[in-house]
């Protein structure tokens, strides 16, 4: 098992908990702790027994982004741009690794969720939040930009007039705002965080992998297609799909008037 020094991961029967876990500062989204996660992800990858990822933070906050300390200290280096670009690369290629990990991955917001920590949760495909979360991109207050896939991930989920403002103004949501705007799937009280996380990956996990895994690729690649390519794409897919052991299950199950059992 890996020994990680910013997040704890932990398998729990179905799920892998990934905990960012440096709560005195924030959780800050650094080169060290964005590495982590890609490692914990390349574990889930091969560990077939996962069938669903939690990511949450430790503390008060989510996560609030980048260490704007950290990035400021690059940009007083004379190698700074290079070493901005390093740090970028990775952050683009874990976060790439993780909307396009083999299983669902669950975003359970406990508190600030700012800049890149609003950036993570736009690569996971569910999202739970406590009622104490705030979400925003916070980029604007400081004449920043977002770089980690902000500007185009966040419009494509939430529509591009919401996207904008949020972008522009730095504003912060409440959870039930970021509800209403298509970004959270549902909000708990937060004592309640951790519980209502445990049941999705228990669902998820009483589902067939095989079609989950099919049904997240199809809606991402699907969504950056015109309606013809992506229906073909669709089409392609469920054929595939249905030589699977799992369709055979499914359907006995369905004949015999039972919960199927999936492998």
């Amino acid at each position: 098992m890996h020994h990680f020094q910013n997040i704890i991961y932990e398998k729990r029967g179905p799920g892998a908990w990934i905990y960012l876990n440096r709560p005195n500062l924030m959780n800050p989204l650094n080169h060290e702790i964005v590495q982590e996660i890609g490692e914990a992800i390349e574990d889930v990858e091969k560990d077939l027994s996962i069938k669903a990822v939690v990511i949450t933070g430790k503390g008060k906050a989510f996560s609030a982004g980048a260490d704007l300390t950290f990035i400021k200290q690059i940009f007083e280096t004379p190698e700074g741009a290079q070493v901005f670009r390093a740090y970028t690369r990775t952050w683009e290629r874990v976060f790439y690794n993780l909307e396009n990990c083999r299983v669902p991955v669950i975003a359970a917001v406990n508190g600030l969720a700012l800049a890149g920590g609003l950036e993570l949760v736009l690569v996971c495909d569910l999202v739970i939040a406590s009622e104490e979360a705030r979400i925003g991109d916070q980029h604007a207050n400081f004449g920043l930009i977002a770089g980690g896939g902000g500007t185009q991930r966040l419009p494509r989920k939430i529509g591009i007039n919401r996207a904008k403002e949020l972008l522009i103004t730095g504003d912060w949501l409440t959870p039930q705002q970021a509800m209403d705007w298509g970004l959270v799937n549902r909000v708990v009280p937060a004592n309640k965080l951790e519980e209502a996380a445990t049941e999705l990956v228990n669902k998820i996990a009483g589902k067939s992998s095989a079609a989950s895994r099919a049904v997240k690729q199809l809606v991402n690649q699907g969504m950056q297609m015109d309606i013809q390519d992506a229906l073909q794409l669709e089409q392609w897919a469920v054929h595939y799909h249905f030589t699977g052991e799992d369709v055979k299950e499914g359907l006995a199950a369905f004949k015999e008037k039972r919960k199927p059992v999936f492998k």
